[in-house]
């Protein structure tokens, strides 16, 4: 095995790990389903009554769901079958039966070429080691004049801001690859030969306590993860916003949902 290789493997194991083990969490999370969120989402992907819509790296099926309720057929793909497990159990709960989830692989996606009218990916593009692979896929098995959207939150555009961000996120959760700045994001959509997205911003709020008791960090570090927040305070070192407030610490990812229509008649 080629060092590459060894590293993708690696990557792997930790992709496997961190969302077997954060499975349940992730159902349960409530900022996952929120619904001025979600609303975003649909909004911006615009399903219609015969549209098919593809999520991929779909997790517990939110977004999936979601486009469900308005698309003729929803199709969820992701890596771990524990992800799928609670898709599954979501998708039952919510009494949606136009759904179809499938366990694969983001940089080939078991799909014909412009078999989908919408394909999405939310907040997994900084788990990707191959970002433009995965947008390339995404577009692959989009029909022309369809929608590519990508959901993700972004660094800042201050290198050293964006560095103390990733480092700390690498610490909460080993399968990050980086969050990107937003110009970066942009340019793939470019490189792919995409037209430039439409930007739409929010954010995600989050608190100390929380992020760090639903985290996985390296090495069970959870204490070293709790001071990197908290030390983020000073000089908003991490780009998030944080602040002390009632005795724990408040920040917020800033994020994107980035849409782009394939070049083509529909």
């Amino acid at each position: 095995m080629s060092s590459s290789e060894a590293l993708q493997a690696s990557h792997q194991a930790n992709i496997q790990d961190q969302f077997s083990r954060q499975a349940e969490i992730f159902a349960d999370a409530p900022e996952l389903h929120n619904e001025d969120v979600l609303a975003l989402l649909v909004n911006a992907a615009d399903p219609g009554p015969t549209d098919a819509a593809l999520d991929i790296a779909c997790g517990p099926g939110t977004v999936c769901i979601a486009m469900a309720r308005h698309a003729r057929r929803s199709v969820g793909l992701d890596a771990t079958e524990a992800m799928l497990a609670q898709a599954r159990r979501l998708a039952a709960e919510a009494g949606v039966a136009n759904v179809e989830w499938r366990q694969g692989d983001v940089y080939a996606l078991p799909f014909e070429d412009a078999c989908f009218d919408i394909v999405t990916c939310r907040f997994a593009f900084h788990h990707f080691e191959r970002p433009a692979d995965a947008l390339r896929e995404m577009a692959r098995v989009c029909v022309p004049g369809g929608r590519i959207l990508v959901c993700d939150a972004v660094a800042s555009d201050d290198p050293r801001k964006a560095e103390a961000f990733n480092r700390m996120e690498l610490l909460r959760d080993p399968s990050t690859v980086a969050f990107r700045p937003l110009a970066t994001l942009l340019d793939l959509f470019a490189r792919e030969g995409l037209p430039q997205p439409e930007v739409r911003f929010f954010q995600i709020p989050a608190e100390r306590e929380k992020m760090v008791t639903r985290s996985f960090p390296a090495d069970d570090d959870y204490d070293g993860l709790r001071a990197m927040i908290t030390d983020s305070v000073a000089g908003d070192a991490m780009g998030m916003g944080a602040r002390f407030e009632d005795g724990t610490v408040l920040l917020a990812y800033p994020s994107v949902v980035l849409v782009s229509v394939k070049p083509g008649a529909a």
